[in-house]
C-alpha cells in the first residue's frame, strides 16, 4: 500500500545555534590557538581590584598556562611586545598582581646559574575566585528565582 506524500506536513527545523568559537571567529583565526578564561574572572575583575593593564598581563600569563600542574613562564619581553609596552611597565603590572596575591613569581635558572624567565604561580588567583564564587552563585540563584516569579506571576 502506497501513501500519498501530499498529506505529510513538514515541521519547521530549528536553526542550530552558532556558539562554537570557530563559528564566531572563523577557523583561520582559531588555528593560532585560543585561551580559556572563566567568566567569573571577567565578572569579578573589579572585586579583585585588578587594573585594566594588570588584567591584560594576567590574561597573557593565563594564555601560557597550558597544563594545570605546571606554572606558566613567559618572558617579560614577550608579554611587553604583545601589549606594546616596555618590559619595565610589565614588571610594574606583575608587581601589582603580586601585591594583590593573585600571582607568585618564582625565579628560574639555567644549568649555568644564569637567570631565565620567571615562573608564575596562579594559585592565588584560583583561590580568590573560589572564595568569590559562592557570592556570584547566590546572585545567579536570586536572579533565577526572580525570573521564575515574573514568569509564573507569583508574588
Amino acid at each position: 500500500m502506497t501513501q500519498s506524500i501530499s498529506n505529510v506536513v513538514k515541521l519547521p527545523v530549528e536553526k542550530k545555534t552558532r556558539r562554537r568559537a570557530e563559528d564566531k571567529f572563523g577557523s583561520r583565526v582559531l588555528k593560532h590557538g585560543y585561551t580559556m578564561l572563566p567568566n567569573l574572572l571577567l565578572s569579578a575583575q573589579g572585586r579583585l581590584d585588578i587594573s585594566p593593564m594588570a588584567f591584560n598581563v594576567l590574561v597573557q600569563l593565563i594564555g601560557h598556562w597550558w597544563e594545570a600542574d605546571r606554572n606558566p613562564y613567559p618572558a617579560k619581553q614577550k608579554i611587553a611586545t604583545r601589549m606594546g609596552k616596555s618590559p619595565r611597565q610589565v614588571q610594574r603590572y606583575l608587581t601589582e598582581l603580586e601585591k594583590l596575591k593573585l600571582i607568585e613569581r618564582i625565579e628560574r635558572f639555567t644549568g649555568q646559574k644564569a637567570q631565565t624567565s620567571n615562573e608564575y604561580n596562579l594559585s592565588g588567583l584560583v583561590e580568590k575566585l573560589n572564595q568569590l564564587e559562592p557570592e556570584f552563585a547566590k546572585l545567579l540563584e536570586q536572579k533565577k528565582i526572580k525570573a521564575k516569579r515574573v514568569e509564573t506571576g507569583a508574588a
